[in-house]
């Protein structure tokens, strides 16, 4: 792609989601969420194979149908109460709706069936980007929306991280394994949303981390299935050394990054009396960890079967660049003693 048309639609996605960081009217923050969903098309599509073209189809008409709800959510509070204004957002009907759109557009359970078939059919970096930024925007609304009703919340989270757990058990492409572990990973944060809204930004923050070090580990050995992981061993075996931590990570093992947030939700639905809720989502973090583990036993413990696909590759220099894959992973793996300074910073 041109580098120019590169660094366009680039800022466009950056610009889209400031647009909604920034606004406080409705209508605003649907424009920026729009310009992100017509900005990253484009990136989608680049490949110019029948699965990119798929994938990119999907997802256009997804967010089409987020945005388009998101809108009729916005104009009916509105109409019924005369307020445009984000965080006036009071009637039961509007507010379901918008939170419906916003979980369609970021991929909570139930609403989440196009993600694994999206982010299959594109690129690791193109991947990383719908997997991480495009999260950020719907996101930033999700906070700002309070319902008069928290049910709501509690259902969407809990039915995520059970849904993100059991789906990812039988995959093989690890694209379709990352978009189910997205949904789980979401899940915990709407669970905490109205309890706790910083501590919902702490986990957004910490599944960034992991899930951009877990895709640039993946990019930089050319991995797409768990076959191919198995191979990783002859380009890069201190990373295939560090990668079941990152993993690990992801799966909410103590004492890596990742416990951090798992543990600090449960501690506090433990505080709002919904220990029952709390019991289920640590039983459902199993489920994710399994799936982790298997990647991990796959890379680490096995050789590739010697066939075409799974040869050994040759040991070529990686055009890639390696600070960010290397501060990532340190994050992810030893930020956990700073778990009384987020504390700290949670409660000012």
């Amino acid at each position: 792609m041109n580098p120019y048309i590169l660094a366009t639609l680039l800022l466009s996605l950056g610009l889209g989601t400031t647009i909604t960081f920034a606004s406080s009217h409705w209508l605003l923050a649907w424009m920026g969420l729009e310009i992100n969903t017509l900005a990253i098309l484009p990136l989608m599509a680049q490949q110019h194979h029948p699965r990119a073209v798929e994938a990119t189809t999907k997802y256009f008409l997804t967010q089409a149908t987020g945005a388009a709800t998101l809108l009729f959510a916005s104009t009916t509070n509105a109409w019924l109460t005369g307020q445009w204004d984000i965080l006036q957002m009071s009637h039961p009907l509007a507010t379901t709706l918008a939170i419906l759109a916003l979980s369609l557009k970021v991929g909570l359970a139930p609403l989440h069936t196009w993600l694994p078939e999206v982010l299959q059919g594109l690129d690791l970096t193109t991947g990383l980007i719908l997997s991480t930024w495009q999260k950020l925007a719907p996101f930033a609304l999700l906070l700002q929306i309070q319902p008069a009703n928290p049910t709501i919340l509690i259902i969407l989270g809990i039915t995520s991280t059970l849904v993100g757990g059991w789906g990812g058990l039988n995959q093989t492409q690890l694209r379709k394994i990352m978009a189910y572990s997205s949904t789980a990973h979401l899940g915990w944060m709407i669970l905490i949303l109205q309890f706790s809204p910083s501590l919902t930004l702490l986990t957004l923050l910490t599944y960034l981390i992991l899930t951009s070090s877990t895709f640039l580990v993946f990019k930089l050995n050319k991995s797409t299935s768990i076959n191919m992981l198995a191979t990783s061993w002859a380009k890069a075996p201190v990373l295939t050394t560090l990668t079941p931590l990152i993993l690990l990570s992801l799966g909410g093992l103590p004492p890596l990054m990742g416990f951090m947030p798992k543990w600090l939700i449960l501690q506090e639905l433990t505080k709002q009396d919904l220990a029952p809720i709390a019991t289920l989502t640590a039983l459902t973090a199993l489920l994710s960890l399994y799936f982790y583990l298997r990647l991990t036993y796959a890379m680490t413990l096995t050789m590739s079967p010697n066939n075409v696909t799974g040869t050994a590759p040759w040991r070529l220099h990686s055009s890639q660049l390696t600070l960010p894959l290397a501060t990532l992973t340190m994050s992810t793996i030893l930020l956990l003693p700073l778990t009384p300074t987020m504390l700290t910073l949670l409660t000012l």
